[in-house]
């Protein structure tokens, strides 16, 4: 959703059809959602938070087995990117630049699902939960946040608005308002494994303090990282207004941070 919101912002700025905008972004959007998917079925496996719960229903490794979760995963992160390849190559002869933008978003969202981002944070987070860890400090828990969280929905947005073919302000404002909704989603996450019923939610409640996870509200209490999480709003809000960029952009800046579940 991010990724085609940025695509349709861009284009109604830069005079792409609204349907055009989500033809050049669709592909990128499902690659994502791709990736997200893979990284939900190994973050529930025994060996890393081990949930048994997931989008209201028994997680893969539990109906499937280990075996095939681990699989599972590993061919949906490869399809994410032989997805793109396609796509660039398809339009390789249109020589209007978008196969050179398509690889720059495969490079982008190969950072933002890799060491530099989701696994490098998901390892933080792993670390930091082992016994005997040093707990974080608060820039500790918020590069893990960055990483982890933040990093694929900051691609999410940048990938969209740069197959809309954005100006360089665009991009810029793009990437401060996705690393902002990015760490606020986490925030209200945190929030919700603390507040939230597991019938809701969809998955298991309270699961983060049991594992003795570093957490915001573990951190900085309930009430401040409410505060954080609306302060990561307004700068999302602020970065669009600089650019002038609207569309649905503020709509998913501002339910990511009043989100239930």
């Amino acid at each position: 959703m991010l990724v085609l919101a940025a695509a349709e912002a861009v284009g109604a700025r830069t005079g792409l059809p609204p349907a055009e905008a989500q033809a050049r972004a669709l592909p990128a959007a499902c690659a994502i959602e791709l990736i997200h998917t893979y990284s939900l079925v190994h973050d529930d496996l025994p060996a890393m938070d081990n949930d048994t719960l997931r989008r209201g229903r028994p997680t893969a490794h539990v109906v499937y087995g280990e075996g095939l979760a681990i699989l599972s995963g590993d061919a949906l992160l490869t399809e994410a990117f032989g997805l793109l390849a396609r796509e660039a190559r398809g339009r390789a002869a249109s020589g209007a630049g978008f196969a050179g933008r398509t690889l720059e978003v495969i490079a982008l969202i190969a950072e933002a699902a890799g060491a530099c981002g989701m696994a490098g944070g998901q390892a933080l987070d792993l670390q930091a939960a082992g016994a005997g860890a040093s707990p974080l400090d608060r820039d500790g828990l918020g590069r893990m946040h960055a990483m982890k969280t933040g990093a694929l929905l900051r691609a999410s947005g940048l990938a969209g608005a740069i197959l809309a073919g954005a100006t360089d302000r665009m991009v810029a404002s793009m990437e401060i308002y996705g690393a902002q909704v990015g760490l606020a989603f986490q925030i209200v996450d945190d929030i919700l494994d603390v507040e939230g019923a597991s019938a809701v939610l969809g998955k298991t409640a309270g699961k983060d303090a049991a594992a003795g996870k570093p957490t915001y509200p573990a951190l900085y209490g309930l009430a401040e990282s409410r505060r954080q999480a609306d302060a990561c709003l307004e700068r999302a809000l602020h970065a669009l207004a600089e650019a002038d960029l609207e569309g649905q952009l503020p709509a998913i800046a501002r339910w990511t941070v009043a989100r239930t579940h």
